[in-house]
């Protein structure tokens, strides 16, 4: 069943107005077809208005739906072979990072991203897509993997930001977030990184410095969270949707100003409406970024990547 967010209540009325006359249907045998069917043409059109106006602040509350799929739900529905890796050779595994071959198409590649979790146990099982220093340092071991095996990299970033807690900052947390930056714009294969849902902070980048950057139609992306930034300039969090939308986090607000290349389409009402289909979305995506970048060789790779950083806000 899916949850509802604050501005769908409408789209959920109709839609509960819908289970109920079904059940009459069932129950007492009332020929009430035709209202179903008027009530649910409503809700499609309904849903579809309301997803096509949202604001900045609604789009940040879509991007961190808890039914939204997450790196699992996309390796079960657009990949296939998912062969997990683990450990950053250091000090231990971090969940909240996962990684491990994977085919797209019949193609091998690299695959990297943030879990975040489901329900409660999954969720602090994965830290809530918040990684450690170890799981950042596990990402620069598996890329360094696929760089040595001529495999491109693919990561699914969703994280709200690298975990914050005190003994990250013991074991290098800004260090293995600036290493795994590098090793990312190092790389000497393709690399395409989407973000799935939030893409908060160095955390983000940290996974995110690839050749394409792609976002799903209803994610996110930017430097701090809109509560966060709304806490420094005003001193309240209440001010998160004004902050959301002086700091054009959207992908629409993003493709605009080059800061990503691609937006890639959501089911009607969002990714966690339809995970089978958005997975499909995705693996399209990917794959047709791929051949685009199949041709290139080593030192173009490099160069391109290179050139397309400098060039935001240039």
């Amino acid at each position: 069943m899916i949850s509802y967010l604050d501005f769908e209540k409408p789209v959920a009325a109709l839609e509960e107005r819908i289970t109920q006359l079904r059940s009459v249907n069932a129950l007492h045998d009332v020929d009430v077809a035709a209202e179903i069917a008027r009530l649910e043409a409503k809700s499609t059109e309904l849903l579809a208005s309301t997803y096509a106006s949202l604001t900045p602040w609604q789009k940040t509350q879509v991007a961190r739906h808890p039914q939204r799929p997450h790196f699992r739900d996309y390796v079960a529905n657009a990949f296939s072979d998912f062969m997990p890796l683990g450990g950053d050779r250091l000090y231990a595994d971090d969940l909240a990072i996962m990684g491990g071959f994977a085919t797209l198409g019949g193609r091998k590649v690299m695959l990297i991203g943030h879990e975040k979790g489901h329900d409660t146990k999954t969720r602090i099982a994965h830290n809530f897509g918040m990684g450690k220093p170890e799981g950042y340092r596990k990402a620069i071991r598996l890329m360094e993997l696929a760089d040595r095996f001529g495999l491109p990299v693919v990561t699914l970033v969703d994280t709200s930001g690298a975990f914050p807690g005190i003994e990250a900052e013991e074991r290098g947390q800004a260090e293995a977030i600036a290493r795994s930056t590098e090793a990312c714009l190092a790389l000497g294969v393709p690399m395409v990184a989407v973000i799935v849902g939030e893409g908060g902070s160095g955390g983000a980048v940290a996974l995110a410095s690839a050749n394409r950057v792609l976002m799903m139609e209803h994610a996110v992306y930017s430097v701090i969270s809109p509560e966060g930034c709304a806490s420094i300039l005003w001193r309240t969090s209440d001010k998160a949707a004004d902050a959301a939308q002086a700091m054009k986090v959207t992908a629409q607000h993003l493709k605009r100003d080059n800061v990503i290349d691609r937006i890639v389409k959501e089911p009607v009402g969002g990714a966690q409406r339809d995970p089978v289909t958005a997975s499909r979305l995705l693996g399209q995506a990917l794959a047709e970024e791929l051949d685009g970048l199949s041709t290139k060789t080593r030192a173009e790779i490099i160069a391109q990547r290179e050139e397309r950083f400098l060039a935001i806000g240039g």
